[in-house]
């Protein structure tokens, strides 16, 4: 690899290791064995290079994401079932892809300072985000009901973010898959 790979994946695994605003220059450098100055000349800055580094690992972790989510649902479950497995597959992703949801929470924390391409690209992870959990909960062929995708994904994206706070907090309190079941028969009766 040369400077610009190393410097690239220094700030991945940086990222990975101490989140978007907790890492420094310094960090990356030590990270990728390149020079400070080698930042300035393949990237300009230390936020243009993040922001690189960001973009390569949201596309890494949402396809590892996807994978994690939709290994083993049966294409016959009934809606509560599939519900139910694919729930105790996000509580599972939530050990495995830490690093993910912490850098995603430390992003929105700042969210008003941060560069406007880190906030379209935010967005646009959302976006695909909900339609891949519309798909996985739903179990809808992507682009045949596009309101009932946008609906039903942004209600499990609300799901997601907010249960995932509670675990980062006390992963003890993580629902399972039927803990939730139950608890949105009881919502809707």
């Amino acid at each position: 690899m040369g400077n610009r790979e190393d410097l690239l994946a220094g700030a991945k695994r940086c990222l990975t290791e101490k989140g978007y605003s907790r890492t420094t220059a310094r960090d990356i450098a030590t990270a990728s064995g390149v020079s400070l100055a080698g930042i300035g000349y393949h990237f300009r800055s230390k936020e243009a290079l993040m922001n690189e580094a960001l973009f390569e690992v949201m596309k890494d972790w949402g396809e590892e994401l996807g994978a994690t989510l939709s290994a083993d649902v049966r294409p016959d479950a009934t809606p509560l079932e599939r519900f139910e497995a694919a729930w105790d597959r996000v509580v599972e992703s939530f050990e495995k892809l830490r690093p993910l949801w912490v850098t995603q929470f430390d992003l929105l924390g700042h969210i008003d300072h941060a560069a406007p391409e880190v906030r379209e690209q935010l967005a646009r992870a959302i976006g695909e985000a909900r339609l891949g959990l519309a798909e996985l909960f739903e179990g809808v062929t992507l682009g045949t009901d596009p309101e009932r995708e946008r609906l039903t994904g942004t209600v499990y994206q609300a799901m997601l973010t907010g249960f995932l706070s509670q675990w980062l907090l006390d992963p003890a309190s993580a629902l399972s898959g039927r803990e939730v079941v139950a608890a949105l028969r009881m919502i809707v009766q």
